[in-house]
């Protein structure tokens, strides 16, 4: 495997230097953990090493390896956000809008486009309303707000089917070499029946619509973890939605949420392309490393104030990034490298 073979690689880095090593690789999230004890000298059965003479205060050093799979989103952004009309949303109408106009202000400039739709399929089918488009104000949300018609229908699945396969209208401005980016507003469980009959279905579908598919729901959380002053029954919890987003590790935000500001900027990050990572700690400078799919990269700049490494020459779209270093720990610092 590739990957296991970059961490052998990282190894060679720190080549003259004695002790126990502990290598974490960021992706997948669970933590990996090798204990291998380093001789000198050290032969590693692969194509590429580069060896950094380090010096590591103690017995050992921690190798600590970021990574991240840069998104199909460098050719535009496009976003639906799919809400639930029923009399009981009325009183989310202000934060709706309020959730729309932080995510137009957290886009890049150019290149995303956002519909807004409802969870009723019989409009999803039939709307023509163009996305808002760089350029447009918050007055223009609620304008297109305020235009769709209130049908109480909760059945965001089927409705999204609608608007990408069976609406005419919307084959004008969806773009097949985009991203997609759906959002689901509700305060009841997904109900639909018609083109999407359980969440397994609509999973299944949604991964083939582009090569990069992100989902956000801002909906009731299960009782035991929602912030609502009176929590959910089952009925008017959003399981279904929950269990799609959780399976493209989108956001979740609690519709009880005073404030969805930091949930709907999560879900805008997923969908920019990276041209910065900020590490998950402290680097000694003279280890860091970038490879861009399993080859070493030149290519980028460390800031130490920031905590941040960025891209000289943005990863191209589908790249995978490892960005490898052994963590500086200052007196005092937690030495647990877990991230727990």
């Amino acid at each position: 495997m590739k990957r296991v073979n970059l961490l052998f690689i990282f190894l060679a880095l720190i080549v003259g230097c004695e002790g126990d090593y502990a290598i974490y690789d960021m992706h997948p999230p669970e933590t990996v953990i090798v204990e291998v004890p380093v001789e000198v000298p050290v032969e590693v059965p692969v194509e590429v090493i580069v060896e950094v003479p380090v010096e590591v205060p103690g017995e050992g050093g921690d190798v600590w390896i970021d990574s991240f799979e840069q998104p199909h989103t460098i050719d535009g952004i496009d976003i639906v956000w799919l809400i639930d009309f029923s009399g009981s949303m009325n009183r989310y109408s202000q934060n709706v809008i309020d959730g729309i106009e932080q995510m137009m202000n957290a886009l890049p400039p150019t290149g995303w486009r956002l519909g807004i739709t409802s969870t009723a399929r019989s409009w999803s089918e039939q709307t023509t309303a163009f996305p808002l488009v760089p350029g447009d104000t918050v007055q223009d949300a609620w304008d297109t707000y305020n235009d769709i018609y209130p049908a109480g229908t909760e059945a965001g699945f089927d409705s999204i089917v609608g608007y990408v396969d069976y609406n005419p209208y919307n084959e004008t401005w969806l773009r097949d070499d985009a991203g997609l980016l759906v959002v689901f507003v509700s305060d009841e469980e997904e109900q639909s029946n018609w083109y999407m009959p359980d969440t397994q279905s609509f999973t299944d579908w949604y991964q083939l619509q582009r090569k990069s598919v992100f989902m956000a729901s801002i909906v009731n959380m299960p009782a035991d973890e929602s912030v609502c002053e009176n929590p959910p029954s089952p009925a008017y919890t959003g399981f279904k939605y929950i269990e799609a987003t959780n399976y493209f590790g989108g956001t979740v935000v609690d519709i009880c949420s005073e404030d969805w500001a930091a949930g709907v900027q999560d879900a805008t990050t997923q969908v920019v392309p990276f041209e910065e990572w900020e590490l998950t700690y402290t680097p000694l400078e003279d280890t860091l490393i970038v490879f861009v799919d399993y080859a070493v990269s030149t290519e980028w700049t460390y800031d130490p104030v920031s905590n941040v490494v960025s891209f000289v020459a943005i990863p191209p779209e589908g790249a995978f990034v490892e960005i490898g270093y052994v963590i500086d720990y200052h007196p005092g610092d937690d030495d647990d490298s877990s991230g727990s």
